[in-house]
């Protein structure tokens, strides 16, 4: 299962808060309910964030057994 639970800790590392990338970086608030629930996203969605946080994958994703 891939969760998100890096993502957070990224973004508030980084000052950027999910209202920045809803109204700044134009995401969708769907997407975020998505990652909130560690449920399926697309890779285009990953690379938006990790240009966003200027991040790696390992930064905002990773796998754990379920």
């Amino acid at each position: 299962m891939i969760v998100y639970d890096k993502l957070w800790q990224t973004m508030k590392e980084k000052g950027v808060t999910q209202y920045t990338l809803i109204k700044v970086h134009k995401i969708s608030p769907a997407q975020i309910t998505r990652l909130k629930r560690n449920e399926s996203v697309s890779t285009h969605t990953i690379d938006t964030f990790c240009k966003i946080l200027n991040c790696k994958v390992e930064d905002i994703m990773e796998y754990t057994e379920e």
